[in-house]
């Protein structure tokens, strides 16, 4: 028997109704979960900045790790700490969306600064989170400095949707490495940052520069300008607390 149009038109929205009910139950009850997920990837990617973590294969052992390790505080480009936002609620470094972020003009961001300790008392490391754009979408790193604030400690990459073989590369030890030991000053004193170059076994590198990877030059080139672009951002932070430690000597 052919149905009316009010009926099938009933129908559908009643369908619509159903699952979208569903899926937005699903969703909410999924987010925890999801939460839970963000915050252990976005640590994993902070202590892998300055630490082998391959081996660790429990989640509450990762965050156990953390916790011990790293303390965090937020800044304004100015260098100065912010613990609220324009509301009056809370910053928490760890819940800073990086990406989100990035959409405000520089001077209207916040930036979170992550410091790894060995032991109580004493700083090892400072990471900095970064983000920009590689040859298809984002880009972005967690780079370790030394307590010097110049020495890189170490660096973690991560893209979406860099070419396998290629840019994704940058996610690779291999040339995560080549990063440990640089510098982001000159003898001068001034703010370089640290330039990927292009093509691999160059010869006569300096501090400030490391190999690039092979058919992959747009995607150094985001990384480079990544770089240098937020260790600017963090700049005044780095003066600050260097001065700081000049004044306690």
């Amino acid at each position: 028997m052919r149905q009316s149009n009010l009926y099938v038109i009933l129908f559908a929205v009643g369908l619509t109704v159903v699952f979208g009910g569903a899926l937005s139950l699903t969703s909410v009850g999924l987010k925890p979960l999801q939460d839970k997920q963000v915050e252990i990837d976005t640590k994993k990617k902070i202590l892998g900045a300055v630490m082998d973590i391959s081996k660790i294969e429990d989640p509450n052992e990762l965050l156990a790790l953390y916790e011990e390790k790293v303390s965090s505080i937020v800044v304004d480009i100015n260098g100065n700490e912010i613990t609220e936002d324009k509301d009056g609620k809370p910053i928490v470094a760890e819940k800073v969306n990086i990406q989100r972020n990035s959409k405000f003009p520089p001077e209207e961001r916040m930036y979170p600064v992550f410091m790894f300790s060995e032991s109580e008392g004493k700083i090892d490391s400072y990471i900095f989170p970064t983000f920009g754009s590689g040859l298809w979408d984002w880009i972005s790193s967690f780079i370790a400095l030394g307590p010097d604030l110049n020495t890189v400690m170490g660096i973690a990459f991560d893209h979406k949707s860099e070419t396998p073989g290629l840019g994704a590369r940058i996610t690779e030890p291999t040339v995560q490495q080549r990063y440990v030991g640089k510098e982001i000053y000159n003898d001068q004193g001034e703010l370089v940052s640290i330039s990927m170059v292009k093509g691999e076994g160059n010869a006569g590198l300096t501090e400030h520069q490391v190999d690039g990877m092979s058919g992959a030059t747009i995607t150094g080139k985001g990384v480079n300008a990544m770089l240098e672009n937020y260790l600017t951002y963090y700049q005044a932070f780095m003066e600050k607390r260097k001065s700081n430690k000049t004044a306690s000597l």
